[in-house]
């Protein structure tokens, strides 16, 4: 595994203090409100652990799965919901924790079908931004932990065929091992 990794872009320390900073911002700003925390999976497991333990306010959690890719590399554009959430979104002020924005097709998606639950606010969080790849240019998160190149970047739950998830970093994937997939 490490051996297909070209560079390491964001290091665990960095990572930690990523998340440090982002969970006492959200703390501050969810201050007597009604925090739920809907973590998009996979790729967010980790960061949404991490996150939770920085957050100093009440919170709930919930989950939902969804995909829009066919082949590990590249978007279909079509989103399919796979685990919806189990928690009533209504009155809850929700917060989307997701590993990376890239295209925002997903997010963007998401955001128009749990808008349409009546929560009494909605904000994004994300570890990684990737404005250069934005599809969808009126999408934004709300907390953006870093930015990254428009690079293929593993670890930390972000993945390439469900593998690298578990390194405790940021990496570039060398383009080699994706390469084949891309064309």
């Amino acid at each position: 595994m490490l051996k297909d990794i070209e560079k390491v872009y964001y290091s665990e320390e960095t990572l930690k203090n990523i998340v440090k900073d982002l969970g006492k911002k959200i703390s501050e700003d969810y201050k007597d409100k009604n925090l739920l925390l809907v973590s998009v999976l996979k790729g967010s497991i980790m960061f949404m652990a991490d996150l939770m333990r920085e957050i100093t306010v009440p919170c709930e959690i919930d989950f939902m799965c969804v995909s829009s890719y066919n082949d590990g590399t590249k978007s279909s554009g079509v989103v399919k919901i796979i685990k919806d959430l189990d928690i009533n979104l209504d009155g809850k002020d929700v917060l989307i924790v997701e590993d990376i924005l890239d295209s925002g097709r997903t997010l963007g998606y998401l955001k128009s079908i749990l808008m349409t639950r009546n929560p009494k606010s909605f904000r994004i969080c994300t570890l990684l931004d990737k404005p250069s790849r934005r599809a969808v240019p009126d999408l934004w998160a709300d907390y953006s932990g870093a930015e990254v190149p428009d690079e293929f970047v593993v670890g930390y739950g972000l993945d390439y065929d469900e593998k690298y998830r578990n390194l405790p970093y940021i990496g570039i994937l060398k383009r080699e091992v994706y390469s084949d997939k891309c064309e």
